[in-house]
């Protein structure tokens, strides 16, 4: 037992004890309560001590637990700045992207000019050309039409 269980033994003793008529006084086996009192003296420095150790006890748990707590703050911060950096660096990059989009979106249509103005310059000279050859054809079948079977032959040998 410990040396609260033993006081509580102690003053049940106390009042189980057969009382003094006419007195607040009370009859005590005195070898008994002596017992009792010498464990409570004897347990006494044993329960001080285990007291005393379980306050440091409870100081080094508290100590381990503010560190912990303290070490779960700055890596929740460290967390935190690394969200933060990495948003910003999110937000950096969808900015390039969308940069780099309409740069190549007005390259794209600056070639796409550039081979529209190509293509149309090679269709009006191709347009000449043809023109040209439809101006020798025509010129060919009026004089073929105006010319007699002997000219054209005569033409042909030449």
């Amino acid at each position: 037992m410990d040396a609260i269980e033993k006081l509580l033994s102690a003053i049940t003793t106390v009042e189980e004890a057969r009382s003094v008529p006419l007195s607040a006084s009370c009859v005590v086996h005195r070898g008994e309560l002596l017992e009792i009192l010498n464990e409570v003296k004897a347990a006494l420095p044993r329960d001080l001590e285990s007291a005393q150790d379980l306050l440091a006890s409870r100081d080094a748990i508290i100590e381990d637990g503010q560190a912990s707590a303290e070490q779960l703050i700055a890596h929740a911060r460290e967390e935190v700045s690394r969200m933060v950096e990495q948003t910003a660096i999110v937000s950096a990059a969808r900015e390039e992207s969308s940069r780099i989009l309409d740069e190549a979106t007005l390259a794209s249509e600056a070639q796409r000019e550039d081979v529209d103005a190509y293509i149309d310059s090679r269709l009006a000279t191709l347009e000449v050309i043809l023109n040209k050859t439809l101006d020798a054809i025509n010129r060919g079948r009026e004089r073929l039409a105006g010319a007699s079977d002997k000219d054209v032959l005569s033409q042909l040998r030449d």
